[in-house]
């Protein structure tokens, strides 16, 4: 459909329907009938899909070990995403002596919780939260598309004591009401700049 026209539609829709229907799950119904086409350039860039999940392999393949050491790999780079150009020089050294290990452990008991195929379909969130957001990055089931484990890092400040981070995740085990501690880092009396910046 011409942008133009998908525009036009899309506020007209949204006129007319007061905002009951939204735009996008008209669209979706118009579409509905015919093929998705592929972008020109989606086609033939070599990284149309670096986005979508490694294909699963037969349990007999799988190795629970190496999955876990790639995701670990993952969680670190998205916590130093997370923790941006002004945070991370500051408090790399000790989240990698305390927070990670403790991340490890968490996900190798999730590890032995699970039967390898339904294991492997487990991915890690890309975006970890921005600005005062507490989330580092979730850990999903891909078929479900449900979190299993959240990671979070909560800004503390007691009366007197300074900024600390203090490394936490909530698990489904609980309906994601407890925190399960990581760790906590110092940071200064000073307040931390935000997430990312």
């Amino acid at each position: 459909m011409k942008n133009w026209i998908r525009k036009s539609l899309m506020v007209m829709v949204s006129i007319v329907t007061f905002g009951v229907v939204t735009p996008s799950q008209f669209i979706n119904n118009v579409n509905a009938d015919k093929p998705a086409e592929k972008d020109v350039f989606e086609a033939a860039s070599p990284s149309a899909n670096v986005n979508q999940a490694a294909p699963m392999l037969s349990e007999a393949h799988f190795n629970k070990d190496e999955f876990v050491e790639d995701i670990i790999k993952q969680a670190e780079e998205q916590s130093y995403q997370k923790f941006g150009p002004r945070i991370k020089p500051v408090i790399e050294q000790e989240f990698r002596n305390i927070v990670l290990p403790n991340i490890e452990k968490a996900l190798e008991e999730t590890a032995s919780q699970y039967p390898g195929a339904d294991f492997q379909n487990l991915i890690i969130t890309e975006d970890p939260g921005g600005g005062l957001s507490e989330k580092i990055f979730h850990l999903k089931d891909r078929n479900t598309n449900l979190d299993v484990l959240r990671f979070h890092v909560r800004r503390d400040h007691p009366p007197q004591g300074g900024y600390w981070f203090n490394f936490h995740y909530h698990t489904y085990y609980d309906d994601f009401q407890n925190h399960h501690e990581l760790g906590a880092i110092y940071w200064a009396k000073d307040t931390p700049p935000k997430w990312k910046c």
